[in-house]
């Protein structure tokens, strides 16, 4: 008796679970009405002037140069693909060669750059007010026919210091030209002397006093008396070394 009662009693409970879960999976409707929210002009033109939400590209004009690098570029390009095959090189030696014409293109503009600083230093720093300017045909006169001692002096007297430095370095150039330590050209410049001087205890303090006089000529920094003096020892300092390795 107990087992059928217990056997009745599982078979309700089995039915009820399964009506229940049959219940839980009907489908229920939202019958609630829904709110249409406005969007109005003022609420876009927020968003429109909001340059977060600005999301069209503007492409930057192109310039002569950009164009001209790029032509370059795409020229020296085709080229070493022909020559080297870059289209069918891999890995760092593809890379190298794409790159590769832009590291000449740098390496053309650092050349003619020098060039240009070379030649044209001079002009770089020319002043029409400076009224100790020495034109640079004058080196040679200077040079080869004036008493550099005498000129020193006279610009020292009118104190002139800015003068009697660009003097003072004519004359180094004169007593190293005598020594035939180097041989002074016009066209040269001050580089191309430190170069030519074999003896490295003169290259040092030569060096020195051609900073010296470009800054303080051609870079036109104007000096007192005091900053001449400690000028002007570099100077004798340097003559006098000259003078012992005559």
């Amino acid at each position: 008796m107990f087992k059928r009662l217990f056997l009745s009693l599982l078979a309700i409970l089995t039915i009820c679970s399964l009506y229940a879960q049959q219940d839980s999976t009907m489908v229920r409707y939202d019958t609630e009405k829904l709110q249409v929210q406005q969007i109005t002009d003022e609420d876009l033109k927020t968003y429109k002037d909001n340059p977060d939400f600005n999301y069209e590209v503007v492409e930057a004009d192109l310039t002569w140069w950009n164009n001209f690098t790029s032509w370059i570029g795409n020229l020296l390009l085709r080229f070493f693909e022909w020559l080297f095959g870059a289209e069918k090189a891999v890995g760092f030696f593809s890379i190298f060669l794409r790159l590769l014409p832009y590291i000449l293109i740098g390496i053309l503009l650092f050349l003619l750059i020098k060039f240009f600083l070379n030649v044209n230093t001079r002009s770089l720093f020319y002043s029409k007010n400076n009224e100790a300017t020495v034109a640079l045909s004058e080196e040679e006169h200077i040079i080869k026919n004036e008493d550099i001692d005498q000129l020193i002096q006279k610009a020292l007297e009118v104190k002139n210091y800015r003068l009697a430095i660009r003097y003072y370095y004519l004359l180094i150039l004169r007593q190293m030209s005598d020594k035939e330590l180097i041989a002074w050209e016009p066209q040269k410049t001050n580089d191309d002397y430190i170069s030519e001087l074999k003896k490295k205890e003169l290259q040092q303090p030569f060096g020195h006093i051609t900073w010296l006089y470009d800054y303080i000529w051609y870079g036109d920094f104007p000096i007192d008396r005091d900053q001449y003096l400690k000028a002007e020892n570099k100077f004798v300092s340097l003559r006098k070394t000259l003078d012992a390795n005559g």
